[in-house]
């Protein structure tokens, strides 16, 4: 069986990523630990028998490294806005001392200044409270010596799957994107687990390259 973590797992993407694992054939070989703050919020899940439930918080190295060790691949489903990034930090050196190789983390668009014209001004400014964090976390990430991946999230929305993917020195495509679309990528990701390896990737819906403003 293949060990995959999800830490915020009762996010909006985590619980659709969580959905699509204990639904779909295709990942019936895959077994969640499930890591969140209050586990009652996924008691649904609790009697399955593939799938642990960890109460546990990212703030906190112990709660980190007792999650991630025994796994084959991690999901750090929520943005570290931390001023000094230790969430980041902590879940990189757990994996180095559990030696537990592929993550995936969760970011924003923006962070290479890869938005371009009006519209990247206008997404600078509204996310300028959590940027030089998460520019951080992706500088981390790159430098860890570990299998990761940064996914550069758009604006999102609850619309169908429907994705293009960018890369690190490109300029991101789109503005918003569908939740379902992340959680997706994540899939692709735990089912093949080379797939975008050691990138960090921007991910909208093709029909919103050109818009000035999020499409809800």
């Amino acid at each position: 069986m293949k060990k995959v973590l999800i830490m915020a797992a009762n996010g909006q993407i985590s619980r659709l990523v969580e959905e699509r694992v204990l639904t779909e054939p295709e990942f019936s070989d895959v077994e969640l630990t499930l890591f969140l703050r209050d586990k009652k919020r996924l008691a649904a899940l609790e009697d399955n028998d593939r799938v642990t439930l960890i109460e546990g918080s990212l703030n906190n190295y112990a709660d980190v490294k007792q999650a991630i060790l025994g796994q084959d691949l991690v999901f750090v489903g929520v943005v570290d806005h931390t001023s000094d990034n230790h969430q980041t930090k902590y879940v990189i050196e757990a994996m180095k001392e559990t030696g537990v190789k592929r993550g995936v983390f969760t970011n924003i668009l923006g962070i290479y200044d890869e938005v371009l014209g009006e519209l990247g001004r206008w997404n600078k400014e509204m996310v300028a409270p959590g940027l030089e964090s998460a520019k951080n976390s992706d500088k981390l990430l790159a430098r860890s010596g570990l299998d990761y991946t940064t996914l550069r999230l758009p604006w999102l929305n609850d619309r169908e799957v429907a994705y293009e993917i960018t890369h690190k020195d490109e300029t991101y495509l789109g503005i918003s994107g569908s939740r379902k679309s992340i959680a997706d990528v994540v899939l692709r990701i735990i089912a093949d687990p080379k797939f975008l390896v050691n990138d960090s990737v921007g991910i909208a819906a093709p029909k919103t390259e050109g818009s000035d403003h999020p499409v809800y």
